[in-house]
């Protein structure tokens, strides 16, 4: 075996292939978009914001803690079906993510 190489895992690329930031953006569209669609958009729209608050927080948790806390404040919103609150929670964060 000493003639194989391993270079480390294999797989497809960390969010598709975009950078965070694209990607970020690009969930928290389709969070907005789903939050109040009747058939599972709320809990597809709630783990969209959590699955961006957990990439977000792993990658810097300080420089990303405004947005972090807009995500929760969203899901909350959303969970009491306050979605246009939720809405404009998720655009504020865009707004931040798109600064940045």
């Amino acid at each position: 075996m000493s003639g194989v190489e391993v270079l480390g895992p294999k797989g497809p690329a960390r969010f598709g292939g975009a950078d965070m930031l694209a990607w970020a953006r690009n969930q928290l569209d389709i969070a907005s978009q789903i939050v109040d669609n009747p058939g599972g958009g709320l809990l597809f729209a709630t783990q969209t914001i959590g699955q961006v608050k957990v990439v977000l927080g792993d990658a810097d948790p300080g420089r990303w803690q405004a947005v972090i806390g807009l995500l929760e404040d969203a899901e909350d919103e959303a969970v009491r079906r306050g979605f246009v609150r939720a809405r404009s929670l998720l655009n504020q964060a865009r707004e931040q993510l798109e600064r940045a």
